[in-house]
């Protein structure tokens, strides 16, 4: 709304100032922050782990970039964020995302591709498994009863955003154990889900 003047209003102090590369998977502004996991954080997440070891160390799987307008742990907030998975391979184990479950079971996340080709593995608390096939255009919803991961089946970055509940937190541990009840490997040149090993 224009004031007396003609001029628009400024922006309030509290208003952070963040904009999106839709397409590009990019997120620009003060308050964006980012993380970076190479092959050499990943350590028996993939079923090759020698195969592991002997690439590359620095090599990045995947970035993610988000916008945390409240604290983590505020009731009632919203995270905003973008993650990219790089195309590549594991012996043959195509790179994926650690994958997580909420450390608050009632929160749920949306996630949505803009690019690339890839699946999402999703697991209950039984640790019944599934995958669902993720491209530019289709919408998941989690709920926060169940552990998920990212798989990159394409020959192109897997670019996909997501929104995510400020008091979701994270759960690293039970898949650092005994990870999901499926892998996707390659198979002829084309990705095949198989059970855990």
């Amino acid at each position: 709304m224009q004031n007396a003047k003609g001029e628009l209003p400024a922006a309030s102090p509290e208003i952070a100032k963040v904009t999106l590369g839709w397409f590009s998977g990019t997120m620009d502004g003060l308050p964006v922050q980012e993380s970076v996991k190479k092959l050499s954080e990943l350590e028996h997440i993939f079923l090759d782990e020698a195969a592991r070891s002997h690439m590359d160390q620095d090599q990045e799987v995947y970035r993610v970039c988000w916008w945390s307008p409240v604290s983590p742990g505020v009731e009632g907030g919203l995270f905003w964020g973008v993650t990219t998975l790089r195309p590549g391979k594991v012996g043959d184990e195509y790179f994926m995302t650690h994958g997580h479950s909420h450390a608050n079971r009632s929160r749920a996340e949306y996630y949505t591709p803009v690019s690339g080709r890839g699946l999402l593995i999703r697991m209950d608390e039984r640790r019944l498994t599934w995958a669902e096939e993720m491209a530019p255009g289709t919408l998941h919803y989690l709920n926060g009863e169940n552990a998920h991961r990212v798989v990159n089946t394409g020959n192109e970055p897997l670019i996909f955003w997501a929104c995510w509940c400020s008091d979701a937190g994270y759960d690293y541990g039970a898949i650092r154990e005994r990870g999901f009840g499926v892998r996707v490997m390659e198979r002829d040149g084309q990705p095949v889900v198989i059970p855990y090993e």
